[in-house]
């Protein structure tokens, strides 16, 4: 179970295929297999721990693919960082994860001698594009090592990977992966989009994160993993003709990105099977285009850390019924997985009726039995049985679920409790504007102040009372924003979403209380 397994059955059926494309170059099944093989017993024989926690500090490339692999292959523990990160945060988790080595790209050679400036467990930096000054260049670290035999192959309940949460509430919590999430993931997807012909996946958002997760299930089906090192949307559209692209996996922001781009319309995305977007609430108006430029190709999952990616699913079919039949559905995450129990919660443990909103909670295989080294946490989040994702949604009679917002992003305004997600829907429709965050801003009057912060289209102009005026037409007075605000570029996350936190954080500073 687990990583090498589905490695190994793209593998045993497609020995010759290529596996991973990165510029010019690229490499078939055998050829990853050796290499995997290579650099995993070059990790047994360099005097790790039998449990050794392994990390990852890397943009996208070949090299970095293959170190994920061999470290589930050597049978330690796989730990991403991520380089858009503070180095405080990659810091904290790699000292909490007890990470004691690392494979990185010399791009972040600085980062990683802090990294072992403060952390005297992180004995070994293996660079893997250079001989570099932190530690051994890849290439000639494992010159000469005799390969494996046999890949380490997880058990059902053995760890193998140690995820950080998003960290938007604080310090971030360490997911612990055993064994049968990542077989629970992968049976959830093809079970609900199985794949109709060979798999050309473009992976371009960072590959320690969802894009990356994702890509580990698709090698089950041969996959071959065409790899960028940044999100560019010109050279993205470029790629799904040239590389023939049939899967890919990108956040609502890069997605709009994409639709903002001026050759949008230029190529060919016939190949297009699975367009997969996830990660943050994706605006109505937006999908609709995607859906006339690259066709019925568009997919939406549902999931978290803690559950990765597949909790639920709204398959391309599902698109294509909702836009002909029931656009309102455009706004659902889908039906729940094949293997994943979900349901709609109050606050005392009792489960909702369709209709009612509530709590969405997950159990099953998908979901970690702990967070690392953090009982109290593990207990809040398992109360009643089920883990408790934060989120607030809706289930209708069809099963189709609704996340209305996350339970920590409600505004409190005049005594009305109001979502931000469905205000940003509202905004993102206006035709000036390229992206949005709602959040509530302090108030005398209101305690709250429904706050609008818009990113305007290249070559658009807004005026506030514009988009106020558009807001009140669809939303009431109670919704419309109070104030709007356009600014150069919104705040994001490392993994690209627009961080609300931020936005928030910048009208409630020098407040004591926030709320």
């Amino acid at each position: 179970m687990g990583v090498v397994d589905l490695f190994q059955r793209g593998l045993s059926l497609y020995p010759t295929r290529t596996c991973l494309v990165d510029g010019d170059a690229s490499r078939t099944y055998a050829e990853v297999d050796l290499r995997i093989r290579t650099i995993a017993a070059a990790l047994r024989s360099a005097g790790l721990p039998v449990d050794a926690r392994v990390g990852l500090y890397s943009l996208n490339c070949m090299s970095a693919y293959e170190a994920l692999i061999s470290v589930h292959a050597a049978g330690l523990v796989y730990v991403p960082g991520n380089p858009r990160s503070h180095i405080d945060e990659t810091s904290y988790f790699f000292e909490l994860c007890g990470v004691s080595a690392v494979f990185y790209h010399s791009k972040y050679e600085q980062d990683v001698a802090e990294l072992r400036r403060r952390l005297p467990e992180l004995k070994l930096a293996i660079c893997l594009d250079r001989v570099g000054g932190e530690g051994p260049w890849l290439e000639e670290w494992i010159a000469g090592i005799e390969p494996l035999k046999e890949a380490h192959r997880a058990g059902r309940n053995d760890l193998t990977a140690i995820y950080p949460t998003g960290g938007t509430t604080g310090r971030s919590k360490g997911v612990t992966f055993p064994g049968i999430v990542w077989d629970t993931m992968t049976a959830n997807f093809f079970a609900m989009v199985p794949a109709t012909k060979p798999i050309n996946y473009l992976l371009v958002a960072p590959m320690t994160h969802a894009a990356g997760t994702w890509s580990l299930s698709l090698l089950a089906e041969g996959a071959t993993v065409v790899i960028h090192d940044h999100f560019d949307a010109g050279k993205v559209l470029e790629a799904f003709e040239q590389h023939r692209i049939t899967h890919t996996f990108l956040p609502p922001t890069a997605v709009y990105m994409l639709l903002a781009h001026p050759d949008i319309r230029r190529y060919d995305y016939s190949s297009l099977e699975c367009f997969l977007y996830a990660a943050a609430p994706m605006s109505v108006e937006k999908l609709k285009q995607c859906l006339e430029i690259f066709g019925p190709v568009m997919v939406q999952c549902y999931g978290q850390t803690e559950a990765p990616m597949f909790a639920t699913i709204l398959t391309a079919a599902d698109h294509a019924h909702a836009l002909e039949h029931a656009p309102h559905r455009l706004a659902s995450c889908g039906r729940r997985c094949l293997l994943t129990d979900l349901a709609i919660m109050d606050d005392s443990g009792n489960l909702l009726p369709p209709g009612e909103r509530g709590e969405i909670v997950l159990r099953g295989d998908l979901v970690t039995p702990a967070y690392y080294r953090n009982d109290a946490a593990t207990a809040e989040a398992q109360a009643f049985g089920w883990h408790h994702t934060g989120d607030i949604g809706v289930k209708d009679e069809d099963g189709f679920v609704y996340i209305v917002d996350r339970k920590k992003d409600m505004i409190i305004t005049g005594g009305f409790n109001v979502f931000p997600t469905e205000i940003e829907q509202v905004v993102w429709a206006h035709p000036a504007v390229q992206d949005c965050a709602v959040v509530g801003a302090p108030d005398d009057k209101w305690g709250e102040a429904v706050t609008a912060v818009i990113e305007v289209k290249p070559g658009a102009r807004l005026e506030p009372e514009e988009l106020m005026a558009w807001c009140k037409e669809r939303l009431g007075s109670i919704k419309t924003p109070k104030q709007v605000f356009i600014w150069d570029e919104l705040p994001r996350t490392p993994v690209g979403k627009v961080s609300r936190k931020d936005v928030r954080a910048h009208f409630w500073q020098g407040r004591d209380r926030q709320i």
